[in-house]
């Protein structure tokens, strides 16, 4: 059987949640389909230690990369920012700025974004809590639901509390189940600020640097 060829556009994401986030946000905003395929790594280690591969690979054109900052932006900035290091043509700012950062002079094109927002400590479940509508009445409720949860009797770490709220909250909708399923359904907001930041100035400049792609006309 005849082989695949590799992807010409690659995104590579730590998780299936961070795939199916960026699949339904996507979907939402454009009148395409994906032009890009992505690949779920299981972690952050594993996502890095593919990239000079990936790099290496025959006919990419673009090669995302997407993150969790989790507890210390600098440092996994810094990680990436290493395993970049060969690529000719490299030029890469000692931070991310707010839009994530895209390369202009090199092959493959490379794009960083750091979950939340490319400033902060966090993860994906940070980035989609900007996303629940400010006057949702169930959010407040959720995330005091996990508040009260005695610390002896949690079985998960401080670090994991946002995550529990979130999928606290995710219980409560018409069609309980994964993030990307609560995007479809529109109980968070596709359209939020953040939103707009990371599917325009981040996957969009990525893909087409000069903005050839064309966004669905939102009512």
């Amino acid at each position: 059987m005849e082989r695949k060829p590799p992807p010409r556009k690659l995104l590579l994401v730590e998780g299936k949640s961070d795939k199916y986030v960026v699949q339904h946000l996507w979907n939402f905003h454009h009148h395409e389909p994906q032009p890009f395929e992505i690949v779920v790594r299981e972690g952050v280690q594993g996502l890095i230690a593919s990239i000079s591969t990936e790099l290496k690979t025959t006919r990419r054109e673009t090669l995302g990369i997407l993150v969790d900052s989790n507890d210390d932006p600098k440092d996994r900035w810094k990680k990436i920012v290493h395993s970049l290091r060969t690529l000719p043509g490299m030029e890469i700012p000692e931070s991310p700025t707010e839009n994530g950062f895209v390369s202009n002079n090199t092959k493959p094109r490379i794009g960083i974004w750091l979950m939340p927002n490319n400033r902060c400590s966090g993860e994906l479940e940070d980035f989609i809590s900007k996303l629940i509508p400010g006057d949702d009445p169930i959010w407040p409720r959720a995330k005091q639901f996990i508040e009260d949860i005695p610390k002896n009797h949690r079985k998960f770490t401080d670090k994991k509390e946002l995550r529990a709220k979130i999928h606290a909250w995710l219980a409560t909708q018409g069609a309980p189940g994964p993030i990307g399923t609560a995007i479809s359904a529109r109980d968070l907001d596709p359209s939020a600020p953040i939103v707009k930041v990371f599917t325009n100035g981040y996957i969009g400049y990525l893909l087409e640097p000069h903005s050839q792609v064309r966004m669905k006309t939102q009512m």
